[in-house]
């Protein structure tokens, strides 16, 4: 298939507002779009200001309405319980419904908000949908984080109710989310004024009487007396739902997401990027608490009439690195997006793929990255394995779809490893110099986005347009600033080569840790890596390499490490002054799977450092102290 990539990113170019409005005839308006773009609205300009909609109706109702009522809408797979569970669109609908009269009770209408901090269950998508119909604003927070971080965002957001279950479920073990609510809700200052809990057999919590209610109690009583709520049409540009990123110092960065331009920013992408067709299943790995799980489990399929996955698990250890696998064959997955560290840890435990033999993965065409950095060793392996595209794409929670991409549904563009590919339609994208001036081809520089954003991506921070023009806008006027650095080729193909914090200057010269990082991963033995600058008296920076080694590796850590400095040196050459080399067991992580490099700079630099509350196991930060002390620093 020729790629209409290139007639389609003119054609945006040429007219822009007349681009997104014939996307946004894909949408149910209550009252349609006259005015497609205010540029003089809010801190940046606002998409469809003067068009009405509902979001769940668009990703539930109008289905149903034409003919989908039987079609799986979401699919639940959690083998840390050993249940599945399949909601058509009908059954979703009812769901929906009937929480949303619960939600009702509690006097919750059009712009309150609403947390939830629930595990990957159905009663979590339930909840998303039934805000979404009544107009209240969801706040999505990452089952696990501890009381203080769920205290910052009811502070910040002042929800009129907490929605949560009585656990998270992880391999092994089983975290009890009622003491970190109970604990929140003293810490903070804008206390809720109900807690509704979802209980889970694997352990059930108490309630406070008064303030705590039982899911399945308030939800039985609606249906039993046929209560069921209809969707309230709100203004396009009225928020969708607030997420904080996971910056923890200080108050909450709280990104907005309005109904209008989200909807046709994901309905454009569903087709377009990610090549999937009404009926088919998606599936992206990731956890509702991360904006790829609102974006891309929950909302995007629903709302263009493919069924979503829902998948309580990992990628190894639930029950082996054969689960991905297991999981496409059985649901018939068209298309799967996760981190590049999944599959990461699946090549670690299983290099040669010898679990893929049992499966049928037939139905899958394409795997989509994003979240990390996807080396090319990883993007090789997985396309020798799978026999698939393996397509990287880049965003950020803030834009709330891709960037940089390569389009499927318009027809794939060759592969550069290394590179998510391009801009999509709606972003205009540069590369700047620290003045703010072109950076020339293949130079290095901050990669900025040229206002306005598109329709999907955020339009201010919770309360705070001032915040969103300090931390986007004032430093490049006229564009947005993504924070990551990186370098565009002679052909147009963006490489992104990590965050601007992560280019280290080595004796007055710029690196790209990242570059590096796709050195240390080519090498035969390495299974994962990251690198960072440390301190250097003489230097200012040097480089420092973690490196994770595959299973089965029968040589010692040492000839291992000589051998990944050579192969730096030779690559990117002796400017790089990469001289150290670090094996570890393993690197510390969040738990949608991004490496906390800076956490892991300042322990080698011995800086004083906080737990970052998103991190998948906190041992692992004794180990990464142990092994640098063991380097000397």
């Amino acid at each position: 298939m020729v790629s209409r990539y290139a007639e389609t990113y003119a054609r945006w170019q040429r007219d822009p507002e007349a681009f997104w409005a014939a996307a946004a005839q894909e949408i149910d308006w209550v009252e349609p779009p006259a005015k497609i773009f205010d540029p003089a609205a809010g801190a940046c300009g606002r998409w469809f200001p003067d068009a009405t909609c509902n979001t769940c109706w668009n990703a539930l109702d109008r289905h149903v309405a034409k003919g989908r009522a039987a079609q799986p809408g979401l699919i639940y797979d959690s083998p840390v319980t050993g249940t599945k569970q399949t909601l058509t669109y009908a059954e979703l609908l009812d769901e929906v419904r009937t929480f949303a009269a619960v939600l009702t009770d509690f006097g919750v209408g059009k712009g309150d908000r609403i947390i939830i901090y629930m595990p990957m269950i159905p009663e979590a998508a339930v909840a998303m949908l039934a805000c979404a119909r009544i107009g209240a604003i969801h706040s999505v927070v990452f089952g696990g984080f501890a009381a203080r971080e769920i205290a910052a965002r009811i502070d910040d957001a002042q929800p009129r109710l907490l929605l949560t279950a009585s656990c998270g479920i992880e391999p092994g073990r089983i975290v009890a989310y009622k003491p970190l609510v109970d604990e929140a809700l003293v810490l903070c200052r804008a206390k809720p004024q109900a807690c509704i809990l979802f209980q889970r057999a694997q352990a059930e919590a108490a309630l406070v009487p008064g303030r705590d209610h039982d899911w399945a109690t308030l939800t039985a009583k609606a249906r039993a007396q046929g209560r069921k709520t209809d969707c309230v049409a709100v203004r396009a540009t009225d928020p969708l739902y607030i997420i904080y990123t996971s910056g923890t110092t200080g108050k909450p960065k709280g990104i907005v997401r309005d109904n209008g331009g989200h909807l046709v920013a994901l309905e454009w992408t569903m087709h377009n990027l990610y090549g999937i067709e009404p009926g088919e299943v998606f599936w992206a790995a990731s956890d509702i608490g991360w904006v790829v799980g609102h974006s891309y489990i929950v909302y995007g399929p629903l709302i263009h009439g493919a069924t979503g996955l829902m998948y309580e698990g990992k990628p190894v250890g639930t029950p082996d690195a054969g689960a991905f696998w297991r999981v496409i064959d059985e649901h018939k997955v068209a298309a799967l997006f996760c981190a590049p560290t999944a599959f990461r840890a699946v090549k670690r435990a299983d290099p040669e793929a010898k679990l893929l033999a049992g499966y049928d993965v037939s139905a899958m065409r394409t795997l989509f990255l994003a979240g990390e950095r996807a080396d090319p060793d990883t993007i090789q392996w997985a396309e020798r394995i799978l026999k698939v595209p393996v397509i990287d794409h880049w965003w950020q929670t803030e834009t709330g779809w891709c960037i940089v991409g390569n389009p499927a549904g318009l027809g794939l563009l060759p592969v550069k490893y290394g590179s998510p590919s391009v801009p999509m339609p709606g972003y205009d994208l540069h590369v700047v110099d620290e003045g703010g001036k072109p950076a020339p081809t293949a130079s290095m520089g901050s990669i900025v986005l040229k206002l306005p954003l598109p329709p999907g991506s955020l339009p201010t921070l919770w309360n705070a347009d001032d915040r969103m023009r300090e931390s986007y806008l004032v430093e490049f006027p006229g564009y947005y600033k993504t924070a990551d650095a990186g370098y565009r080729d002679a052909d147009g193909y963006v490489y992104v080569m990590g965050r601007t914090d992560d280019i280290i200057n080595v004796a007055g010269h710029r690196l790209s840790t990242g570059a590096m990082e796709e050195v240390l991963a080519s090498h035969p033995d390495v299974a994962e890596c990251a690198v960072v600058g440390v301190k250097d008296a003489l230097k200012g920076e040097a480089p420092c390499g973690f490196i994770v080694l595959k299973s089965g590796v029968n040589r010692t850590t040492g000839e291992v490490e000589k051998e990944v400095v050579e192969l730096v040196r030779h690559k990117i050459g002796p400017v790089a002054s990469f001289k150290l080399a670090i094996t570890v067991d393993r690197l510390p992580k969040t738990r949608s799977g991004k490496i906390l490099r800076g956490t892991m700079k300042k322990i080698a630099d011995r800086e004083s450092w906080t737990l970052p509350a998103t991190v998948d196991d906190p041992a692992i930060f004794d180990e990464i102290t142990a092994a640098v002390r063991a380097k000397g620093l």
